[in-house]
């Protein structure tokens, strides 16, 4: 998890750093389009109602499609998050960062997140599309 991105990040020079993520990436490769994963494990089992653990579980069932394909995090160039709680979101930053690196390392793609009413599962907080270029 370590190794570089083997993509540019894109970032005009005159704005403000982005923190935590890309505003766009550059990338030659095969693509690999990952549907949206929730916090439950490979059993569609969910295994805490915890936001940190279930973002926890979601970025690790990522992590394990992207080895399906010989990929790693690294390769991640997009993600969008859906959440059920901005709140939330904001006021756990820190654990959802250190959650974050734990399992993509400090690869910070671009990203977008955004609160939705729901969840196609009653239990999940989260749910997380990558797309990866290999």
């Amino acid at each position: 998890m370590s190794n570089p991105s083997p993509h540019r990040e894109l970032h005009p020079s005159s704005w403000k750093p982005a923190k935590g993520y890309a505003n766009g990436m550059i990338a030659e490769g095969r693509t690999v389009w990952i549907g949206g994963q929730i916090g439950w494990n490979g059993d569609q089992v969910f295994e805490t109602d915890d936001f940190i653990g279930q973002v926890r579980q979601a970025l690790e069932n990522i992590a394990a499609v992207l080895a399906e394909a010989g990929a790693e995090p690294r390769h991640v160039v997009r993600m969008t998050w859906f959440v059920t709680d901005k709140r939330e979101y904001l006021a756990r930053l820190p654990e959802l960062g250190d959650a974050y690196r734990a399992v993509m390392g400090k690869h910070f793609p671009a990203m977008t997140m955004v609160q939705v009413v729901a969840l196609v599962e009653d239990r999940a907080k989260v749910e997380i599309e990558a797309t990866a270029v290999v």
